[in-house]
């Protein structure tokens, strides 16, 4: 039997798809690089946006016509299992935790058989990982979250906090970068948690994986963490960015610069804590990229706050900014209040937008004719782009071809948009 992974959403989805690949290989199930050539095929889903799972049924559906066996998995299996059935009634489910049963749920499949693996368990799918050979290694160091956030429905589909051992992470990044990794991703739903669970911190984890000390070139990427987290281990943090093997980058989702939203949403921050990890980090860590998260039209918002948003967004001038428009989700508890109407969020959604993509513009603008040290991560046909020591995207212009993955290059940086840098490789 044949089988090809689907992917849809987050880091620690491409992780898992990672180790799902690996565990079919290891149980001599050949795993194949093209959808139309395979006899099955392993979703592994998402669930934050009412757009994305709707994008997954239409595929489930498509599989379905073209008789496909198909195996759903990730956040939307454990989720909403019942809309899976609903259109897809002859798929099986393997939720996260359950992944190891994949080998055996692909022989029941494979004789025509429906499985259902959902029992949760705090498994550590760290046990499974073996690196690849590829310049970018995801590792996962925990699931679920300690958070209880009113618009998400993530927690229910991930559960409670489970960190993984320290121990297999620090083997997974020093394996994959022997086997040729330049770029080693931590992530996870809020890599800042991680270790809460087991009288254990993040703080710690970052001790140990800067103690390796391997005598390279690569970069380690720190993942997404709320800000109560970032604030409480922020000297471990500032102490990590500042050394050399990691991206001088942090992802810190802030949702709403207004009080009473953040309040409404159940976010375990005041607007003046994000602030003080953003200043705190931007004191002492030089050329750091702010990437955070926001949400506009949540129910409870009204015009001031979604102007404190705005004034957020100037004061701050994040490097990145992932804006969505606020979509009820089923079992969330925001989607049992009075919803805003459609055509208010969505003035919301372009102003901020424009503000967005200004900010963007002004910040990015900054780098054309400098000179940028860009190590290469990905190749798609003969166009290659890669990261500077800020997490910042460079496109290299012209033909590639020449040029390889995994090497630090010196770019002239003459072009910018609101997303990305442009250069040519010198020398």
């Amino acid at each position: 039997m044949k089988v090809y992974v689907k992917t849809y959403g987050c880091t620690l989805n491409q992780a898992d798809s990672d180790i799902i690949k690996t565990l079919l290989k290891d149980n001599n199930i050949s795993v194949s690089d093209d959808e139309m050539d395979s006899d099955a095929v392993i979703v592994n889903t998402c669930t934050v946006k009412t757009a994305t799972e709707q994008k997954i049924i239409n595929k489930l559906e498509k599989l379905q016509k073209n008789g496909k066996k198909i195996i759903v998995t990730g956040c939307m299996a454990s989720a909403n299992p019942d809309l899976i059935y609903k259109y897809i009634p002859a798929a099986s489910i393997v939720t996260a935790p359950n992944i190891s049963n994949l080998p055996t749920a692909l022989e029941n499949v494979a004789e025509g058989k429906r499985v259902l693996y959902d029992r949760y368990s705090a498994v550590d799918r760290m046990a499974y990982f073996k690196p690849g050979s590829s310049i970018i290694s995801r590792i996962p160091i925990n699931d679920g979250c300690l958070s209880n956030c009113s618009f998400c429905e993530t927690k229910r589909a991930r559960g409670p906090l489970n960190s993984f051992s320290s121990d297999l992470i620090i083997k997974a990044i020093s394996y994959s970068l022997q086997k040729g990794a330049k770029e080693i991703e931590l992530t996870s739903q809020d890599v800042g948690a991680y270790g809460a669970d087991k009288k254990s911190s993040i703080a710690e984890l970052l001790s140990k994986i800067k103690e390796l000390n391997i005598d390279k070139d690569y970069y380690i990427r720190i993942g997404m963490l709320n800000p109560e987290h970032a604030l409480k281990h922020i000297e471990a943090f500032i102490e990590a960015l500042n050394d050399t093997h990691f991206y001088k980058f942090i992802h810190l989702p802030v949702q709403s610069g207004s009080d009473p939203v953040l309040k409404a949403m159940n976010r375990d921050y005041n607007i003046s804590q994000f602030y003080e990890v953003v200043d705190r980090l931007r004191a002492n860590v030089k050329n750091l990229m702010l990437e955070t998260d926001i949400i506009v039209g949540y129910p409870t918002e009204n015009e001031k706050d979604f102007e404190d948003t705005l004034d957020m967004i100037k004061e701050v001038k994040p490097g990145v900014s992932n804006l969505s428009k606020f979509a009820k989700r089923p079992h969330a508890r925001a989607s049992k209040l009075k919803q805003l109407p459609e055509e208010e969020i969505k003035r919301r959604s372009v102003e901020a937008t424009r503000l967005i993509r200004s900010v963007q513009n002004s910040i990015n603008k900054k780098f054309i004719g400098t000179l940028q040290d860009v190590m290469l991560t990905e190749r798609t046909g003969i166009s290659v782009n890669g990261r500077n020591s800020s997490y910042k995207q460079v496109i290299i212009t012209g033909d590639g071809s020449g040029l390889a993955l995994g090497n630090m290059y010196n770019v002239k940086i003459y072009k910018s948009t609101s997303n990305a840098l442009y250069g040519k490789v010198l020398n």
